[in-house]
């Protein structure tokens, strides 16, 4: 039996965070351990190497997503299981995350960038 991996969202909107968890859910069956904090400070203390694929939105209130991740390296988490989204353009993400380390930057609302977070989700899962 495959260990589930453990995927954390972190994400203001509690919606985003069931689309994503319902999602997952049903692509990757029990082979996933969803967890979702639309807070990003009560994230923090649930970050630590045991992420398998953190996803991190980049514009949250109190706390955004740049200082999430510099936390989550801090703890352990292997920047190449982060993936930041955003409403943002993709070339504005890449200005801003590209010496960050992360996976991958992926805009929410483009269509070939969804296609490419499905193709990234599902090497990241494969591992």
């Amino acid at each position: 039996m495959t260990r589930s991996r453990r995927v954390v969202i972190v994400d203001d909107s509690a919606i985003q965070c069931a689309v994503w968890r319902t999602f997952l859910e049903e692509r990757y069956g029990e082979r996933v351990a969803v967890e979702a904090y639309t807070d990003p400070t009560q994230a923090l203390d649930q970050l630590d190497s045991s992420i398998h694929l953190l996803l991190l939105d980049w514009e949250m209130p109190g706390l955004d997503g740049r200082a999430v991740l510099e936390e989550a390296c801090r703890r352990g988490v292997n920047p190449k299981r982060i993936i930041i989204t955003s409403a943002h353009p993709a070339g504005t993400l890449h200005e801003r995350f590209d010496g960050s380390g992360c996976l991958a930057v992926i805009e929410k609302t483009e269509p070939e960038q969804q296609a490419a977070f499905l193709m990234i989700l599902d090497s990241i899962m494969r591992r």
